[in-house]
């Protein structure tokens, strides 16, 4: 369904509501989709961790410029050889109900996490800890994982060797303590509004499905006191139309994305709530290569990544700053040169040259057209990107049939393997070169589409043992440059943050990686 555009009348009406106050000390903020869960240990999405971002906090978390300071931890210590990290927790460190968080319920998390009975998709980031993935493979028992108290102020964790983005990954959610009295008493339910306690800055009051998710300051937490704001509520808007024209009339603080073809309108009109910047952050769609899918055939691959015209998509359909992609990591990532297309350099007329001959090869054309079930997440931008590829695509005889779903169940299907061609983003957890190649590692849940290649696993695993950072950044373009050459995904563009921030907030910063806790958030009067 498109959403059709308002008439300029109606634009310049709704622009003069966003003087309307906010209401006091309540943060309205609309986020792009519906959770799938409220507890850490069974989400993926930026979404949902906009929501639990706020209700927990783990060793480590993020100040309001995205720099990583002490959470539940107040100081840390680590050994010569970087693989012994001993955490000293705060003494007023407490659970929303009063309960203390102690050593015992992160040595509780992490095991739950990674018990392959959770189920938890990404488990597998916790791998840099003594025994992790054995753990979760069933090989090892969870009292072999490397984690310890050794009281109730005082947690070890050993590592299997030296990680120098570990300290980053500890603020991500799959590192957040988890309340195990909580848990245990209500099971699955301990993460519904009438059960659950967390530890960040707010506590969860009310979950209306679909409708919005409302949290309260949390008097327990350890800096409450330099904590603003009374109140968060959270919108569940997938249509970035609807959260537009919601943030227009006064009735959302934050917009946490906003739809490109209103970017120059919004420029415009309301330059001091647009908000930019450099995001850490791939945009591209996964090829299934399981077997029995066209999309198996490295050929088939590599002609619908030759057809895909990238400065089409990021110029003329998008407009707000994105750049094409032509590698699967992001070109900001800290010290790492990666590899990219091979084809980058040839001109339009020679790549769809090269890709009618390569589906000719793989035995198809105009007169034996190739059938896609291509996926995205509802969106107006991810339908004009699938409708663009179709189209690019036709000249090859490919026939796309498009299928749409709120993005809970899109990436459910397609972890189950139910698509040809699927929209995916990943936005770095830590800025890691590893962060996005992992994606592409066997076994690994959110490998959409299931691409295997143990050259590419072997180069991975032994830059996972190498310590001197320019030869472990070799080993990883080294993979990444496998990886382009088979075509494993079709990489889009970079993203940029897209945001709407209400002038009358305070305290929100532009960031790499754009994560803004609420904590840091007040209303100005």
């Amino acid at each position: 369904m498109i959403t059709p555009r308002l008439a300029a009348g109606s634009l310049l009406l709704a622009a003069s509501c966003l003087a309307l106050p906010a209401s006091a000390d309540t943060l309205r903020l609309a986020i792009m989709g519906e959770p799938a869960s409220l507890d850490p240990h069974k989400i993926s999405g930026t979404w949902e961790n906009d929501v639990v971002g706020d209700l927990f906090e783990g060793l480590v978390t993020e100040a309001a410029d995205g720099a990583r300071i002490p959470g539940v931890a107040e100081s840390w210590e680590i050994d010569e050889e970087g693989t012994t990290y001993t955490f000293t927790l705060r003494e007023d460190a407490a659970w929303s109900d009063g309960t203390p968080v102690t050593a015992g319920d992160f040595v509780f998390a992490f095991r739950r996490i990674l018990d392959p009975a959770t189920a938890a998709s990404y488990a597998y980031l916790l791998y840099p800890v003594k025994n992790a993935e054995a753990v979760y493979g069933g090989e090892a028992e969870p009292s072999a994982l490397g984690i310890e108290a050794l009281d109730p102020r005082t947690l070890r964790i050993t590592l299997e060797r030296s990680t120098p983005y570990f300290l980053d990954q500890l603020a991500h959610y799959t590192a957040y303590p988890v309340p195990q009295h909580a848990v245990e008493e209500y099971g699955d339910d301990w993460s519904s509004p009438e059960h659950m306690v967390s530890n960040g800055a707010f506590a969860l009051q009310e979950w209306q499905s679909q409708t919005r998710i409302e949290a309260t300051r949390n008097p327990h937490f350890h800096d409450a006191e330099n904590v603003a704001l009374d109140e968060v509520v959270y919108f569940p808007i997938e249509e970035r139309n609807t959260a537009l024209n919601r943030f227009r009339a006064g009735e959302i603080d934050i917009a946490r994305e906003f739809p490109t073809q209103q970017y120059a309108w919004l420029q415009e009109n309301l330059p001091e709530a647009v908000q930019v910047a450099p995001y850490l952050g791939i945009y591209y769609y996964a090829f299934n290569t399981r077997d029995g899918r066209a999309t198996a055939d490295p050929r088939v691959r590599e002609a619908l990544s030759l057809a895909a015209r990238r400065e089409v998509i990021t110029d003329q359909i998008l407009g707000t700053g994105e750049q094409p992609a032509y590698g699967f990591v992001p070109p900001n990532v800290a010290h790492y040169e990666g590899a990219e297309l091979d084809f980058a350099e040839m001109s339009q007329e020679a790549r769809l040259t090269r890709a009618r001959e390569l589906m000719a090869e793989a035995g198809y054309g105009p007169d034996d057209p190739l059938e896609l079930l291509l996926r995205y997440n509802t969106s107006e931008d991810h339908r004009k990107v699938a409708i663009a590829l179709a189209a690019m695509w036709k000249p090859l005889g490919v026939e796309v049939e498009l299928y749409n779903a709120e993005v809970a169940v899109h990436y459910a299907d397609i972890r189950q393997g139910d698509f040809d061609v699927a929209r995916a983003g990943w936005i770095g957890d830590y800025n890691d070169a590893q962060n996005f190649l992992s994606l592409l590692e066997g076994g690994v849940a959110n490998n959409y589409g299931a691409y295997a290649n143990p050259a590419f696993d072997a180069l991975m695993d032994r830059a996972a043992e190498t310590q001197d950072r320019d030869a472990r950044a070799e080993l990883m373009a080294e993979a990444e440059a496998l990886a382009l050459a088979d075509n494993a995904t079709l990489p889009l563009y970079y993203y940029v943050s897209r945001n709407l921030v209400s002038p009358a907030l305070s305290g929100w910063q532009t960031n790499i990686e754009d994560i803004h806790r609420s904590r840091w958030i007040d209303i100005e009067e």
